[in-house]
């Protein structure tokens, strides 16, 4: 098992742009001290309110255990009512 990319793309409704970012910032510095997790980094875009994520995990195992954390599940319910779009991707390094 190799390294695994996951790549999310956040629309936020209108009016809850940083109250998502508040949220993400959190599960950000959580999931930086999880063992398994190689990088996770936020971005905006300049042309509008679009959030992007790119994350790098050491393996699948990794992604797994990640998402059973308790800073995981609160933050997909804390954002649940601030989100138009949620598109998430998992790669495969190559």
């Amino acid at each position: 098992m190799g390294k695994i990319a996951i790549t999310a793309l956040f629309k936020p409704k209108d009016g809850h742009k940083d109250a998502l970012l508040d949220e993400l910032e959190k599960v950000k510095e959580a999931s930086r001290k999880e063992e398994g997790c190689i990088q996770y980094d936020l971005h905006q875009s300049v042309e509008s309110n679009t959030i992007f994520l790119y994350e790098v995990w050491k393996d699948s195992v990794a992604v797994q255990n990640h998402i059973q954390t308790v800073h995981y599940k609160t933050y997909r319910e804390n954002t649940e009512d601030l989100l138009d779009s949620r598109e998430v991707n998992k790669w495969n390094f190559i």
